[in-house]
């Protein structure tokens, strides 16, 4: 596949470059990465690299080439590569910018706090972002009616992203007609896929995490090749599902303990429903009738 090809969008179609700008506010550390990625066209080594550096954008202006490249995972010579191919005479002069247009306070209390309050610091800071990507609500309000009409609707998330998929159809199928989990892999996935579109399906959402499973790339391609859009909740615009995905929304995960934690993702989960609400003209009923029939069954202690 062509390094065009390789590389995703936020908010648009794949396979046009790097997001969208219009979709993030240009201010904080890593809206102003993807604002530097703008317009370049990345390898996949050079997307993990960019990822990472998105992952940890306020750490990158004070890493060495190599401490980056043990991030990404990738080799030291890959990094001066990639500087290179944003225009820079070598990682030197990349991180010179970023020092450059970093923010001028830095987090003094920060460097008090323990790794627990760390974690928590690093999480807030994603939602942040996240508030900042929602200042263009287009995005998910599309993604919204590409869910209201998808009859069924497949919802996917396989392994450390299973529990995402599974909170959104908890309550998604409060108010649509017809949601279908897909949160164990094997062989019977793709089946499950040809019965949602068979039955009417137009839409396949996705919860995709790191560490990205094969089997959801698999899967994403499948489903694209079924004629079904596929709508992308993803921990970065680079994230590999990105290539097969027609629309992807990110939400930064945390990264600071021994386990990811995902609170942007799940927030943007929450605020996905939201929009497909608004796109179901019978959501506000269905939900009374729910706690119509909740009440009457002593369902939820008071």
């Amino acid at each position: 596949m062509s390094a065009d090809t390789e590389t995703g969008a936020v908010g648009t179609e794949t396979g046009t470059g790097v997001p969208d700008g219009r979709a993030v506010v240009p201010d904080s550390p890593a809206a102003r990465l993807q604002a530097l990625f703008e317009g370049h066209r990345l390898t996949p080594t050079q997307r993990r690299i960019a990822h990472s550096m998105v992952r940890r954008a306020a750490d990158v202006p004070f890493l060495s080439s190599v401490e980056l490249a043990e991030l990404a995972g990738v080799s030291q010579p890959s990094v001066t590569r990639f500087a290179v191919a944003l225009g820079f005479d070598g990682y030197p002069a990349l991180r010179k910018h970023l020092r450059e247009v970093a923010p001028t306070e830095q987090t003094a209390a920060s460097a008090s706090y323990n790794e627990y309050q760390q974690a928590v610091e690093a999480e807030i800071e994603n939602l942040r972002h996240l508030a900042e990507v929602l200042a263009d609500p287009r995005p998910v309000q599309r993604a919204g009616r590409l869910l209201a009409a998808s009859r069924p609707l497949p919802v996917l998330g396989l392994r450390a992203a299973a529990s995402q998929a599974y909170g959104f159809a908890y309550f998604a199928a409060k108010v649509h007609p017809d949601v279908r989990l897909l949160n164990e892999g094997g062989t019977m996935i793709h089946d499950r896929i040809d019965a949602a579109v068979h039955a009417g399906a137009t839409t396949l959402l996705c919860f995709a995490l790191p560490r990205h499973p094969r089997e959801v790339v698999d899967t994403l391609a499948y489903a694209k090749q079924a004629g079904l859009t596929v709508v992308t909740v993803a921990d970065s615009a680079f994230a590999p599902v990105a290539k097969v995905s027609d629309l992807l929304l990110p939400a930064a995960v945390g990264t600071g303990l021994a386990f990811d934690t995902a609170c942007a993702p799940m927030l943007l989960g929450r605020v996905l429903l939201e929009a497909m609400c608004d796109d179901l003209p019978d959501a506000q009923a269905r939900l009374e009738e729910f706690d119509a029939g909740a009440a009457a069954r002593g369902l939820f202690v008071e």
